[in-house]
């Protein structure tokens, strides 16, 4: 038969970590119809492997992509590394439901999304979803509601606990939200407008998880000096609730607090005996978030991404800039907080999923948007040999696939969904850096999603076959 897609003198890895073999794989209606040795078969579209790496799409286990999709649709930071689908609504933010009431512009931490507030549009989540189908980006995306979104719809004052009905009006919401298709609930505890929320507040606003089979996701209310408190927290809401939960960007910051991976990883470690949890990591030893004082206070030198008062300080050293922070507010930064011992134990746990958590609406923003994959797979990978290429791999297909429920995303098989990404594994790399970010990896030759071709020689395509993935 004539098949739509054809790789053939692939190397494939599969993404379960199994040694990787060479095949030819055929694509047929979004979907991969064979794997073998398939030399006198043809399709409409043929790519010569040449013995590269054929590998499934990666999955960006966490991501703010969340108005990026409709804004910039083709979605280059991702597909130029290899990425297929993203998780997005991460951190207790999600561009769905919009806050009633909204100031324009934005408050922290809603302008990680968008600062003027136009984005912030759909009053419901289904809304935000029907759009995203209706004009779908080059890749996937997985949606999570942001608990910090329900609580600005419900409350008139986030900086105090909620009352019960508030909480009872937040927990309808997310009931709507994942009937709608979002795949779980995302907290930012660390930020301002839901630090007043208590671990009580947190699990009987999330109860709808456990009928909708969803993922509790957190940026955890502390990764610093409290940061076994706060594992603590999380696994006691995933046990309260039955529900798995995803531990956001699992680090330990600040220097009094490096070396300290090896205390929470066991204790991870012990707790997965009991109970579903995954957590994941970006592959740099600074953070990104918005700028503030204390924030800068704790880290060893300070970028700044972005500032709307002075947008001509974006990517300068803050020790370098000669005025005030509080009068470059609200703008954001990147820290350097972090040991990189620890990013290693972390990024080699078996567990440790990858996800870049990059801001692509800073003006400067960190590496990570543009580097992450292609730097796990040839700086981590390949230059440091903390792990196979195989388990790199997994760490970025079948691992999320799994913990998320993408049923049919992250391995391939016959019949899984055609979500494929090509590369050289002698050249991959990151390109993008610190004091030039925005650039696209190296060694990513192709990358097709849902049997589309998006990513070819060093540029989109202009495809945007991306379909909205819900759990199971």
């Amino acid at each position: 038969m004539k098949y739509d897609l054809l790789i053939r003198n692939a190397t494939v890895i599969d993404g379960t970590r199994a040694p990787r073999f060479a095949a030819d794989i055929a694509v047929m209606n979004g979907r991969i119809a064979s794997i073998g040795p398939l030399d006198k078969e043809r399709a409409d579209v043929e790519i010569d492997g040449g013995g590269r790496i054929v590998a499934p799409g990666f999955i960006d286990a966490h991501t703010h992509d969340d108005r990026l999709m409709l804004s910039a649709p083709e979605m280059t930071p991702k597909v130029s590394q290899g990425v297929t689908t993203v998780v997005a609504g991460n951190c207790g933010i999600s561009l769905a439901p919009a806050p009633r009431g909204m100031d324009k512009p934005v408050k922290p931490p809603l302008d990680l999304l968008d600062e003027s507030g136009r984005w912030f549009s759909f009053t419901t989540f289904r809304g935000y979803v029907a759009a995203l189908r209706t004009q779908p980006a080059a890749t996937n995306c997985a949606l999570l509601v942001g608990h910090t979104m329900l609580r600005l719809q419900a409350m008139d004052n986030v900086e105090r606990p909620a009352t019960p009905a508030e909480v009872g009006r937040m927990r309808a919401l997310a009931g709507e939200a994942l009937a709608a298709g979002a795949i779980g609930i995302s907290t930012g505890l660390f930020y301002e407008p839901a630090r007043a929320a208590s671990t009580a507040e947190v699990i009987e606003v999330c109860r709808p998880l456990a009928a909708h089979k969803g993922v509790y996701v957190t940026h955890m209310r502390n990764e610093g000096d409290r940061v076994v408190e706060s594992l603590e927290e999380t696994f006691r809401i995933g046990r309260e609730l039955g529900v798995p939960v995803v531990i956001s960007h699992h680090k330990v910051a600040g220097a009094p607090n490096h070396g300290r991976s090896s205390e929470t990883l066991p204790l991870i470690e012990e707790r997965m005996r009991s109970q579903a949890i995954g957590l994941d990591c970006y592959p740099y030893t600074a953070s990104s978030t918005i700028l503030s004082a204390s924030r800068a206070a704790g880290s060893h030198r300070t970028l700044v991404t972005w500032s709307k008062p002075h947008p001509e300080v974006a990517g300068m050293d803050l020790a370098d800039i000669r005025i005030p922070l509080e009068q470059l507010l609200p703008a954001g930064a990147i820290y350097f907080t972090m040991d990189e011992a620890d990013v290693r134990r972390i990024l080699a746990f078996e567990h440790t999923m990858i996800g870049s958590d990059g801001l692509p609406h800073d003006a400067f923003p960190h590496p990570r948007l543009w580097g992450t994959f292609a730097r796990v797979l040839g700086h981590y990978s390949r230059g440091l040999s903390l792990f196979p290429l195989e388990t790199a791999v997994y760490k970025m297909t079948g691992l999320p696939a799994k913990t998320f429920g993408l049923e049919d995303r992250g391995v391939l098989k016959p019949g899984m969904a055609a979500d494929i990404t090509i590369f050289d594994a002698d050249e991959v790399d990151e390109a993008a850096t610190f004091t030039r970010p925005i650039q696209a990896a190296k060694g990513i030759d192709s990358v097709i999603v849902n049997g589309a071709v998006v990513w070819h020689d060093g540029k989109s395509t202009g495809a945007r076959p991306g379909q909205v993935l819900t759990r199971g």
